[in-house]
């Protein structure tokens, strides 16, 4: 059972190593897609200033790296089963804040509104897996669960 395991976790995995790398391999276009999509509060906006200042870049490509960064990283942790559990939640966190400000269905009409609601969706079941592997028990030492501190 445990290969099979490994092999669905490295499936999974796929996803998001591939959209990150995506993003970092395409920088300028993922800040643009970040910058009409996000919009930093204006109590942050001196924080975000030092940053850019700072690194000498926009905060929008800031977290462009930050995004691709973390995906490819929480997937391979993921795929890897290193902290896995770890990453899985930091991936929900993740999906959810890219449902919310990426497709908010709610606020679309038409075509747009039918293909976001499917990613929308498509991400609600992310988090599903993605909680199925934060509860997944772990294994003791000699091969059975260990679901405590002993």
């Amino acid at each position: 059972m445990s290969g099979i395991v490994a092999i669905g976790r490295i499936l999974f995995a796929v996803l998001f190593v591939f959209s990150g790398a995506n993003k970092l391999f395409d920088i300028s276009v993922t800040a643009q897609e970040i910058a009409t999509k996000v919009v930093i509060p204006a109590a942050l906006t001196s924080y975000t200033g030092q940053l850019e200042s700072l690194t000498g870049m926009p905060i929008a490509q800031q977290l462009a790296i930050a995004a691709g960064a973390l995906e490819v990283i929480c997937g391979l942790m993921i795929a890897l089963n290193f902290g896995a559990r770890f990453f899985a939640a930091i991936l929900i966190l993740f999906v959810i804040a890219v449902t919310v400000f990426y497709h908010d269905f709610w606020n679309m009409t038409g075509a747009d509104r039918v293909n976001n609601t499917i990613h929308a969706l498509k991400n609600l079941s992310l988090v599903g897996a993605l909680l199925i592997i934060v509860g997944f028990p772990r294994r003791s030492a000699e091969g059975g669960i260990a679901y405590g501190e002993h």
